[in-house]
């Protein structure tokens, strides 16, 4: 069936869109891409050595063609194996640039993710701050706290936040952050790495990502023990050598696929779903009753004829994450009964709540808390993304929902997923992807 090309009210210069037709169960195999969020501080990672490293499975996404540009602003000679476009190698002899303008910061917010780096290399960073994303507020002061614990003197000039250390070499100490943070806790382990003496951070972050960067570093010939747990130490080296690594999975992409097939009773095998990094995830669909099977490489998902209710609260790591919480308000749209849903980490994190009533869902929402009543049969209507997760999270509606769903504003997921329709269509999905047009007048 072919898919019309209907028109909204609104539309932006060069804004994609797509165009999502309901009513199609997903069946077959799926592969994940890599991790969006261990990709970005392990490319950061590599102006740490001077010399080529090598990264396997790495997403094609718009963040990381932006800390591309990043990185050879900054010297480093980013570029694509011929045989792979997954692979890039990065090398770093010659970057000799330690200042990273908001022109290119104010498009990816991870690019902070390059002070600790940057200072522990060169002894001075001047990164532009970042400002909000669309989730909210996201202050680097538990970053800043760690660096000058470590001796690090710390200016705001001209919109900048400059880190230069004392003797060109920040020293190692005790920080204790006061909340978990994955790109503070990450941006602290690499700027140890370099450091002299013993750092350890108390609180740390304990994501998956975290883990894996404390591994890669280690590979680099970085001394870190309790990667991926709330107490990391880093005894600092003098130097560190380039490596060759493959970026694990994405579990976002992973559990955003699982609800995929959920939603659409489908039968799917998302290979690269490690069940180790989705616990919470898994225990939610199981609740929902959706049968999710652990098989040797990946999960095997089995949607069910109706859906249960389910409480969902985000919380750090190995909570449920907040990255998922839009795609299972949209599970929770489908369900027989009240489903109760909070986000307790992100401010605006809630912004899809408005685009999923246009679809005909019946949600309450009381601050960061949302009470969905289902089931509800969605109806396609123009929506607008907000942000990656809320524009992954309409799609999957789109999915579900009677006629067809226009999704403005993909931009955003083109940011953080790695072509996460075209494998949605492989699955059986009925998506066409059109480009933006004018602006035009209701």
């Amino acid at each position: 069936m072919k898919l019309p090309a209907e028109a909204s009210s609104t539309r932006r210069v060069g804004a994609p869109r797509l165009l999502v037709r309901g009513g199609r169960r997903l069946r077959g195999h799926v592969e994940v891409a890599g991790a969006r969020n261990a990709a970005l501080p392990l490319l950061a990672a590599s102006l740490l050595p001077k010399g080529r490293s090598i990264h396997h499975r790495v997403p094609r996404i718009a963040d990381v063609a932006i800390l591309r540009r990043v990185l050879e602003h900054l010297g480093a000679a980013v570029t694509e194996a011929d045989e792979d476009p997954h692979t890039l190698h990065v090398a770093s002899e010659s970057a000799a640039g330690h200042q990273v303008p908001y022109e290119l910061v104010r498009r990816l917010h991870a690019a902070v993710l390059l002070l600790g780096p940057l200072v522990a290399r060169h002894g001075i960073a001047r990164v532009a701050l970042p400002g909000s994303s669309p989730a909210g507020a996201r202050p680097i002061d538990q970053h800043l706290k760690g660096l000058r614990a470590m001796g690090a003197q710390i200016t705001i000039e001209h919109g900048d936040v400059v880190v230069r250390a004392p003797r060109g070499r920040l020293q190692g100490a005790g920080i204790t952050l006061d909340v978990p943070t994955v790109t503070g806790t990450e941006n602290l382990m690499m700027a140890a790495t370099l450091a002299r003496g013993r750092t350890t951070i108390e609180q740390a972050a304990r994501e998956p990502e975290v883990e894996e960067l404390g591994r890669v570093l280690n590979k680099m010939g970085a001394r870190i023990e309790g990667a991926g747990t709330s107490f990391i130490t880093i005894h600092g080296v003098d130097e560190l050598r380039p490596i060759e690594h493959a970026v694990m999975p994405d579990r976002v992409e992973a559990g955003t696929l699982l609800v995929a097939a959920a939603l659409t009773r489908g039968d799917v095998t998302v290979r690269g779903a490690l069940i180790e990094h989705l616990g919470a995830v898994v225990a939610k669909l199981r609740a929902a009753g959706v049968t999710v099977t652990a098989l040797d490489g990946g999960l095997h998902v089995r949607g069910p004829v109706e859906l249960e209710p389910i409480d969902v609260a985000t919380q750090p790591y190995p909570g449920f994450p907040a990255d998922l919480q839009a795609q299972f308000m949209v599970l929770a749209c489908l369900a027989g009964g009240e489903s109760l849903i909070t986000e307790t980490i992100f401010e605006h994190r809630m912004q899809h709540v408005a685009e999923l009533m246009r679809l005909g869902a019946d949600i309450l929402r009381d601050g960061r808390t949302a009470v969905v009543q289902g089931p509800r049969r969605l109806s396609g209507a123009p929506v607008e993304a907000r942000d990656p997760h809320a524009a992954a999270a309409l799609v999957l509606a789109g999915l579900v929902a009677e006629g067809t769903t226009e999704v403005l504003e993909v931009h955003h997921l083109d940011g953080a997923y790695g072509g996460l329709d075209q494998k949605l269509v492989a699955l059986g999905a009925e998506i066409r992807r059109l480009p933006g047009a004018e602006e035009v007048d209701p």
